[in-house]
């Protein structure tokens, strides 16, 4: 009779082992350049969705610094190491990125990019907002508020990011083409840091007490040079800012900011985890995916389509889900 027992136990233990090997989910990562900033939250909850619709999980991990290549090159390999079925990554660098994306393809597991490109065509996808217009339609926005006069400068990100660099590439070019008597004179870089965008913000106004203009190229330079223009008053500097949160739009509800360029993270986010899904399925997603890029002002901030890239709804993809955890 033990032996009985015994054998329907262990009858029962090795069919609920392959019942639950049978319901496990392919795992992708996930990998930002960051996590703090609401534009990677919405990233995060958008991937979140294609997972749900293409059966997989989510593996979110992220750098504490969001210019720290070396930190998402240790994650990725973590992720090779462990057969992840599929990688989504921003990378920090354009090329410092490089040889551990190709070695993932030599270990066959895909990588879709997004956000920010990447020196090498081992990829299934490139997701991605065209940031040479995000900084061409920032350009013409200030040329039409400063009526194609005066000294401009730039708060960006960092020497490297590709994304912010083509953003400020496509600033300068709309400028010198269409606006000769406008003149960039000043570009400073912010490091993903509020605190050294504000000091390089302060800094430019100093040196140039009749600036006429700001792009700000990415949420944090964005944030840390309202502050500058606040604290100081300089409400004559006419500015443009790139991502958002809830202050830059309360700021450009009260007429502190003039516009804001908008990407669509959620998009990005669903767009790279769906290529992976498609992948897996032995489908070929498309090699690139232009994920939009919008001019919002204070007359079309409240019309329903700019309302959902202001407000997304990340409680419903995320919960009480922290972005800055590997989660999975």
């Amino acid at each position: 009779m033990g032996w009985i027992v015994s054998s329907a136990l262990l009858s029962v233990l090795l069919f609920s082992g392959c019942s639950g090997n049978r319901e496990r989910k392919p795992v992708v990562g996930v990998v930002p350049k960051g996590a703090n900033h609401i534009f990677w939250q919405t990233v995060h909850a958008g991937a979140n969705k294609a997972a749900e619709e293409y059966g997989l999980e989510v593996e979110w991990n992220a750098p504490t610094l969001e210019i720290d290549a070396s930190r998402q090159i240790a994650i990725i390999d973590s992720m090779i190491n462990r057969r992840l079925a599929g990688i989504a990554l921003a990378p920090v660098d354009r090329t410092a990125l490089v040889n551990v994306v190709e070695r993932a393809g030599t270990q066959q597991v895909p990588v879709a990019i997004f956000d920010s490109g990447i020196d090498t065509t081992k990829r299934v996808t490139y997701v991605a907002t065209d940031n040479r217009e995000g900084g061409r339609l920032a350009a013409r926005e200030l040329g039409r508020l400063l009526s194609g006069e005066g000294k401009l400068a730039v708060i960006g990100f960092m020497a490297g990011s590709a994304s912010t660099m083509e953003r400020e590439e496509g600033f300068a070019e709309e400028i010198r083409t269409n606006f000769p008597k406008m003149k960039i004179v000043q570009t400073v870089f912010g490091m993903a840091d509020r605190a050294k965008a504000l000091a390089g913000t302060e800094n430019v106004l100093n040196a140039h007490p009749d600036l006429a203009g700001i792009f700000a190229d990415n949420e944090s330079s964005s944030a840390g040079a309202m502050m500058a223009i606040k604290a100081r008053n300089a409400t004559k500097v006419r500015t443009i800012a790139f991502d958002s949160n809830e202050q830059l739009v309360s700021d450009l509800k009260d007429k502190r900011l003039d516009a804001l360029v908008l990407q669509d993270p959620f998009k990005m986010g669903y767009e790279a985890v769906k290529a992976l899904g498609m992948k897996l399925k032995g489908q070929t997603p498309p090699a690139l995916i232009d994920s939009g890029v919008y001019l919002v002002t204070r007359e079309t901030m409240e019309q329903p389509d700019v309302v959902t890239l202001l407000r997304p709804d990340l409680q419903k993809w995320l919960g009480g889900q922290r972005s800055g955890e590997a989660a999975h």
